[in-house]
């Protein structure tokens, strides 16, 4: 989220990688540049930090450049069920260490949501049987960008012993439900953002609540720039079936109390 987030990403995620010997990294990047959408410049910021795929959501195209840099860049992949004639990808097969292979697909819920977008179970249902959990990729991910927690839920129980993750984001605040489903998929409603917590949802406080006391606006938003905390889920896969062993929620610096100073105690 701003400035703030993509410095919490830029400063954390480097040393992250080599302590937790983590294999793969997804950040949600929809709200980078400036709190709408992502320029081309703060994408690379991330994916020099360390991520090996970028995920949009209903801001994928606020910063114009995206719609022809998404088509150059194979790691930045926007809603599965944007509009059919939206240019790149929804979902994508990625190389890991040793050979793996992992599926990391978005879709966007449809409740609340500003306007009505294709059914996301039917679309990510077809990418699913098209890549199995455990064979055509020993990983699957999904990120379900929606404003509805129960939408989030559903997706996860539709989702559960097929996808390796389920993981919501868009509303910027973390949710405390992570588990693992009955079927070996890793759950948690929300990531949170990795952002300035003292704040509103990640924005400068004064004209979000101007907005909501008098119902009147002043001035645009603007990202808070406080210390950010990284928000996001560590989640440990069986390569042999693609199900999720372990998971944690993952809290660093800021305002937020950390779950776990270190999620893979056993690297």
């Amino acid at each position: 989220m701003g400035r703030a987030g993509r410095a919490a990403v830029a400063g954390h995620l480097p040393r992250l990688r080599q302590e937790w010997r983590l294999d793969f990294v997804v950040v949600n990047g929809e709200n980078a540049s400036g709190g709408a959408g992502l320029t081309p410049d703060h994408a690379k910021l991330l994916l020099d930090a360390g991520a090996d795929c970028l995920t949009l959501g209903d801001h994928a195209f606020d910063q114009k450049a995206m719609l022809e840099h998404v088509e150059k860049e194979p790691r930045i992949l926007r809603p599965l069920n944007y509009a059919k004639a939206a240019p790149g990808r929804g979902a994508r097969v990625f190389d890991a260490p040793g050979g793996r292979k992992v599926l990391v697909a978005q879709v966007l819920g449809q409740v609340f949501m500003r306007r009505p977008f294709d059914d996301p179970f039917s679309a990510i249902d077809s990418v699913l049987r098209a890549h199995p959990r455990g064979g055509m990729v020993q990983a699957a991910l999904i990120d379900m960008h929606c404003e509805a927690t129960s939408e989030k839920m559903a997706m996860g129980h539709w989702c559960d012993g097929r996808a390796s993750v389920v993981v919501g984001t868009h509303t910027h605040i973390p949710t405390a439900d992570a588990q693992i489903l009955p079927g070996g998929t890793a759950y948690l409603s929300d990531a949170g953002m990795c952002g300035d917590y003292n704040s509103v949802i990640g924005m400068d406080k004064a004209e979000p609540m101007r907005r909501f006391i008098t119902g009147m606006g002043k001035t645009r938003f603007e990202p808070a720039l406080g210390e950010a905390t990284l928000s996001g889920l560590f989640v440990e896969t069986d390569d042999a079936t693609g199900a999720a062993k372990r998971l944690s929620m993952v809290r660093l610096g800021g305002r937020l109390e950390p779950a776990s100073p270190n999620p893979n105690p056993n690297p």
